[in-house]
Parts: C-alpha cells; sequence; structure tokens
C-alpha cells in the first residue's frame, strides 16, 4: 500500500524587526533524509523551514518560515496523510511585538519580552484518527526521560529522542520510544541511514 507521508523540517524564525529574528541550530537534514527515504513508500510532502539543502526529488515541497506558518501548512494537509512525522525544530516562542522598522541600538530598551508559539504537535495528537504520528525529541540532558513525558502528553505513536547536538551534525544517535512501551535504542549513523531505519519502523506499524 503507498502511504502519504507529511514531513516537517527544518527550523523556524520568529521576528523582531524587518532584519533581525531568533531561531535555533536546526539545519533540516534529519528531515530530508526522512523524506527521501519515505519516498520509496509513498507520496512525500515536505513542509520546510528555511533551510540551505537541496530539495529531494519526488518529494513535495511547501516552504515556511514563522512557526504560525508552519502550523498552517502542517493542518491544512493533516487530515489526507497516512503518516506524520514531525521533524522540525520549532521555535517554542516568538517576540510579543514584532517592529516594523530595524530597531535602533540607541533605543533599545534592553528587554526582549516573549510569548509561547502555538504546540503543533500537540494539536495534531488531539485531532488524529487514522494517522500514524511521529515526535522528535532533542534534548540536552535526560534524553530518554523526557521524550517519554512528550511521547505520553501529546499522544504520539513513535517518538525519536536525540542529543540535542545532532541538530547541524551529519550523524545521529536515536532513541526510538514506542506507544506501547518499547525502547529500541540505534548506533550513531549518518542521518541517512538514520532515516532508512526509522522509515522501516513506521511503515511496519502501518501494516
Amino acid at each position: 500500500m503507498k502511504l502519504r507521508f507529511l514531513i516537517t523540517a527544518g527550523p523556524t524564525r520568529e521576528f523582531l524587526d524587518p532584519i533581525r529574528f531568533i531561531s535555533n541550530r536546526s539545519s533540516g537534514k534529519m528531515g530530508y533524509a526522512l523524506a527521501r527515504a519515505a519516498c520509496r513508500y509513498g507520496k512525500v510532502t515536505l513542509v520546510s523551514g528555511p533551510v540551505a539543502l537541496k530539495p529531494p526529488t519526488g518529494v513535495t515541497i511547501v516552504p515556511v518560515t514563522t512557526a504560525q506558518e508552519m502550523a498552517d501548512a502542517v493542518l491544512a494537509r493533516f487530515a489526507d496523510a497516512d503518516v506524520v512525522i514531525m521533524t522540525a525544530a520549532v521555535c517554542d516562542f516568538r517576540p510579543r511585538r514584532v517592529a516594523t522598522r530595524k530597531i535602533k541600538k540607541a533605543g533599545f530598551s534592553g528587554v526582549l519580552e516573549l510569548v509561547p508559539t502555538g504546540d503543533i504537535l500537540a494539536t495534531l495528537g488531539k485531532r488524529k484518527r487514522h494517522q500514524l504520528l511521529v515526535g522528535f525529541a532533542a534534548e540536552t540532558d535526560a534524553l530518554e526521560a523526557n521524550a517519554q513525558k512528550k511521547l505520553r502528553r501529546k499522544k504520539l505513536d513513535l517518538i525519536v529522542a536525540n542529543d540535542a547536538r545532532a541538530m547541524d551534525a551529519e550523524t545521529n544517535q536515536v532513541t526510538l520510544l514506542y506507544r506501547d512501551g518499547r525502547v529500541e535504542r540505534l548506533p550513531e549513523m549518518p542521518k541517512s541511514q538514520v532515516a532508512t531505519a526509522i522509515i522501516r519502523r513506521v511503515t511496519a506499524l502501518r501494516t
């Protein structure tokens, strides 16, 4: 059976003014590798934040910049997807106000007021029906414990946990935590191989 994949990748950017933004270290490499691997099993739509990567052949790319744009793009396509893999490193916060002009150093108060962005993954967990929902957890400590909490809280079928240092690296070492309690620790591999391993396990869950 050909599956319909919806995958997110890369960072988001949350603007302070027309020039400056806050973001994170995500390169998008893991998400793009997953999109390439998923092409062997079906149709792939990749919602991508701003990255410096070549689009995978045969994949429908939906470019976005902010967390809200990513949320809108994902939610608009969620109902038609069979497998949703949320690899993107979405900013958790955004500036409360976006200046219409460049903020001058002399006029800056020294205080940047932030507010939370919407939780896309949690929203999908509440809305899912037939979809297999996969999340990622990039952690700096208590890797498996934090990932397990996220798995339950956001009603995921599978979560892929990795050290945050892998965000802009060529390799990754991941731990897979399943909804049924299974835990599978994979060795460090190039991200292309990690992606293949994840997609094989995801497709097995759908059959």
